[in-house]
C-alpha cells in the first residue's frame, strides 16, 4: 500500500468527524449556550467532541480484535500487529473516556474547575456515588484493563474473553443514551447498544486494514478483505436497523424530520446509504477483479481500493461526528419523565397494557430489537447452509429446516409477541414464557441440528485463522461443553437453574433490569437446549446415555420439574411482592391467585414438550435397535453365521466339560 493513502485515510477519518461534530453542532444547537448554569464554551464543545474520540477509541479497540479472531492468522505478523492496534486504540478509549467523564462532572455539577481540595472532593464523589459519574469511571477502568490484556494475552481462545470484556465497556455508554423512566427505554438502550457495538466492528475493521496492510500481500490480502467485508455486511444491516429504532424512537413521526434532529438524522442516513454503496462495490466488484486481474492490473485495482478506503473512512467521519452531535441535540419527541406516573410506569417505565384477553395475547407485540435479529440471521444463515449443500448435491432432511424454522419463530412470537408484552405485569405470562424458552423451543430447534449443518456448510480454514467453523468446533470440543453437555449435568442445570431463579435475587434482577431480562432468555434457551440434545440431539455430543437411561433421566427431571410447580401453587406468599403486587392492575387475578396459576402453568404445561421428548426417544430406541439388528443380519450374511457357530460350539465344550 501506498504510504500516503495509509497516512492520509486515518487522517481523513479525524479531520471530518470533527468537521462534521462542528458544523452539526452549529445547526442542531448542541453547543449552545444555556440561559441557566451553563458550564461554559469549553464543556459544550469538548464533551461532545471527547464522546466522539470515545466512540473512534472503541472503534479501534473492538473492530481490531474482531478482525484478528475472525480474519487473520496467528501464524503471521498480521496478527500480532492487530492486536497491537487494539491495545493502541484501548489506551485511546481510555484517555477518551477519562476526559469525558471529567466533561460530564463539569456539565452537570455546573462547577468551576480549579485546583483545590473542594474541588478534588467534588469530582471524587461525582465518578463513586452519582450514577452517571460511576458509569463513566468503569468505562475508563474497562478501557485500561483492555489495554493491558492486549499486551499481555495474544492466544486467540483468550483474546475472545478480551474482546468480550472491550464490548462490555459499551453497556454504560448504551444505559446513558434514553432518560430512565421514559417510555420505550428499554428498546432504546437496546438499539443504541446493537449500533455502537456493529459501527465499531464496522468502522474499526476498516482502519485496522489500513494499518496492517503491509503485512498482507496481494493474495493473502484478498482473502482477508473478503472476510472483512462479510462482518461489514452483518455490520450494516444491524446499524441500519438499529439507527431505524433509535430514530423512531426520538423523532416519532415524519413530520418531525424537518427539525433540526431529524435534518442531522437524515444526513446521517445519507453517510449510511454511501457506505452501504462503497461496501457494495467492494464485494461485486474491486475484490472480484482483484481475483481475477494479474499481477500488474491487481496492482493497480489494489491501489485504487486503498483510495476508496480512505473515502470510506471519509464517510465515516461524517456519520461519527453527526452522531456524536446527535447525543447533544434536541430531540422532537422530549425524554423528560412525567410529573405524574401510574405505579406500573414507576417500575416499568411503560404504561399498564389494556387487560389481558386471548386475541390481545396474539395480536399485541412490544419488539426486543435483539431477538428479532437473532431470529433473522438464525433463520437466514441457516437456510443459507442447506442451499450450500444442495447445490454441491449433498442432502439435507426437509423435517430438520421446518423444524429450526419453526423453533426460530416460536422463539421470535416468545421474546417479542403477547408474552413479552406482559410478562412483567403477570406472573403467569412470565411463567408461561419462561416454559416456552425452556421446552418448546429446544425441542424444536434441537433436531434441526445446527452444528451439524455448519460442520458441512462452512468451508475449512487452513490459514490457522478460526472462522464460524472453527469456533463452533472449538466451542462444542472444549472441556467446559464437556462437562455442561453431560446429560446428568444437563439435568441438574435445568431443574436446578429454576429453583435457583426464582428464589435468589437472579429474579428481582431479571425482572427490574433490561440487561438482566437479557441474561434470564438465553441461560434458559441454553440450559433448555443442553438438557433436549442430551436425550434427543443429533449434533456430537462427548456422551450419551444409553436409551433406557435417557429415559429415566427424563422422568426424573420432569418428576422433580413438577414438583416445582407444586410449590408455586401451592405458596402462600408473593414473589416480588413490591412489583408483582404494586402494578396497580385493575384487571385480571389478583397477584397470588395469578402467580399460582403460574405454577399450573409450570406443572401442566411443561408436561407436553416431556411427552414429546419421550416420544422422540423411544423412537429412536427402536430405530436403533433395528439398524443394530440389521447390521448383525448383513454380517451373517458375510460371514456364513460365522460368530452364531462359534457360539454354539462354545456352548457345546461347555456342556462335554459339565457332563465330565
Amino acid at each position: 500500500m501506498p504510504r500516503l493513502p495509509r497516512i492520509a485515510a486515518p487522517a481523513a477519518l479525524l479531520v471530518v468527524a470533527f468537521l462534521a461534530l462542528i458544523a452539526a453542532l452549529a445547526y442542531g444547537g448542541g453547543a449552545t449556550a444555556q440561559l441557566l448554569a451553563d458550564p461554559g464554551a469549553l464543556v459544550r464543545w469538548g464533551l461532545p467532541a471527547s464522546k466522539m474520540l470515545v466512540n473512534i477509541g472503541a472503534a479501534v479497540m473492538i473492530g481490531s480484535v474482531a478482525l484478528a479472531l475472525f480474519a487473520l492468522s496467528p501464524k503471521r505478523d498480521e496478527y500480532g500487529h492487530a492486536l497491537d492496534i487494539a491495545a493502541a486504540g484501548a489506551g485511546f478509549f481510555t484517555v477518551a473516556s477519562g476526559l469525558t467523564g471529567f466533561f460530564t462532572f463539569l456539565s452537570v455539577t455546573n462547577t468551576a474547575l480549579s485546583f483545590d481540595d473542594s474541588f478534588g472532593a467534588k469530582l471524587g464523589l461525582f465518578f463513586t456515588q452519582v450514577e452517571v459519574g460511576q458509569a463513566w469511571l468503569a468505562t475508563t477502568l474497562i478501557g485500561a484493563t483492555v489495554t493491558v490484556l492486549c499486551f499481555a494475552i495474544r492466544g486467540q481462545t483468550l483474546m475472545f474473553f478480551v474482546g468480550l470484556l472491550a464490548v462490555a465497556s459499551l453497556i454504560p455508554m448504551a444505559q446513558q443514551g434514553h432518560a430512565a423512566g421514559t417510555s420505550g427505554h428499554n428498546a432504546a438502550i437496546t438499539a443504541l447498544g446493537l449500533h455502537l457495538l456493529f459501527a465499531a466492528v464496522w468502522l474499526g475493521g476498516l482502519i485496522t486494514l489500513v494499518f496492517i496492510r503491509k503485512d498482507l500481500e496481494q493474495g493473502r490480502l484478498i482473502a482477508v478483505l473478503r472476510r472483512y467485508s462479510t462482518l461489514a455486511l452483518v455490520c450494516f444491516i444491524v446499524v441500519a436497523v438499529s439507527g431505524y429504532v433509535s430514530a423512531e424512537l426520538r423523532i416519532g413521526s415524519l413530520d418531525r424530520l424537518l427539525t433540526p434532529y431529524g435534518v442531522l438524522v437524515l444526513v446521517k442516513v445519507a453517510a449510511l446509504i454511501v457506505l452501504g454503496m462503497f461496501g457494495a462495490l467492494h464485494r461485486n466488484w474491486i475484490i472480484d477483479r482483484m481475483a481475477a486481474a494479474s499481477t500488474t492490473v491487481a496492482a493497480s485495482i489494489t491501489a485504487r481500493f486503498w483510495w476508496l478506503a480512505t473515502a470510506e473512512l471519509a464517510f465515516m467521519g461524517v456519520a461519527t461526528g453527526v452522531a456524536a452531535a446527535l447525543a447533544r441535540t434536541a430531540t422532537p419527541v422530549g425524554e423528560e419523565v412525567p410529573p405524574v406516573q401510574t405505579p406500573a410506569q414507576l417500575l416499568t417505565d411503560e404504561p399498564l397494557p389494556a387487560p389481558l384477553t386471548f386475541v390481545r395475547l396474539f395480536t399485541t407485540w412490544d419488539f426486543d430489537l435483539i431477538w428479532v435479529l437473532v431470529c433473522a440471521f438464525g433463520i437466514f444463515f441457516y437456510l443459507a447452509g442447506v442451499r450450500r449443500l444442495r447445490k454441491r448435491g449433498d442432502a439435507w432432511p426437509v423435517y430438520r429446516s421446518v423444524l429450526w424454522v419453526l423453533g426460530m419463530l416460536v422463539l421470535f412470537y416468545l421474546t417479542n409477541g403477547g408474552i413479552n408484552a406482559y410478562q412483567d405485569y403477570l406472573f403467569s405470562i412470565h411463567m408461561l414464557g419462561h416454559m416456552g424458552l425452556t421446552m418448546a423451543v429446544p425441542v424444536l430447534l434441537v433436531p434441526g441440528a445446527p452444528v451439524t449443518l455448519a460442520m458441512r456448510a462452512i468451508q475449512k480454514r487452513s490459514d490457522g485463522s478460526r472462522g464460524a467453523r472453527e469456533w463452533i468446533l472449538l466451542a462444542v470440543h472444549s472441556k467446559f461443553a464437556g462437562v455442561i453437555a453431560n446429560p446428568l449435568v444437563a439435568a441438574v442445570l435445568f431443574a436446578g437453574s429454576l429453583w435457583v431463579f426464582y428464589y435468589t435475587p437472579l429474579l428481582r434482577w431479571a425482572m427490574t433490569d433490561h440487561f438482566g431480562h437479557e441474561w434470564m432468555i438465553i441461560h434458559f434457551l441454553i440450559v433448555g437446549f443442553l438438557f433436549v440434545q442430551s436425550l434427543i440431539g443429533i449434533d456430537p455430543v462427548p456422551y450419551r446415555l444409553p436409551y433406557a437411561f435417557r429415559l429415566l433421566l427424563l422422568l426424573a427431571t420432569m418428576a422433580f420439574h413438577a414438583f416445582f410447580g407444586l410449590a408455586i401453587m401451592s405458596s402462600t406468599g408473593l414473589f416480588l411482592a413490591d412489583w408483582f403486587g404494586a402494578m396497580g392492575r385493575t384487571w385480571g387475578d389478583t397477584p397470588l391467585i395469578d402467580q399460582q396459576t403460574g405454577g399450573g402453568i409450570a406443572w401442566s404445561v411443561g408436561e407436553i414438550p416431556t411427552v414429546a421428548l419421550a416420544i422422540v426417544v423411544a423412537i429412536q430406541w427402536a430405530k436403533s435397535d433395528t439398524k443394530e439388528q440389521k447390521r448383525v443380519d448383513r454380517n451373517a450374511d458375510r460371514t456364513d453365521d460365522a460368530e452364531l457357530k462359534e457360539y454354539n460350539q462354545r456352548l457345546e465344550k461347555m456342556a462335554a466339560r459339565d457332563s465330565r
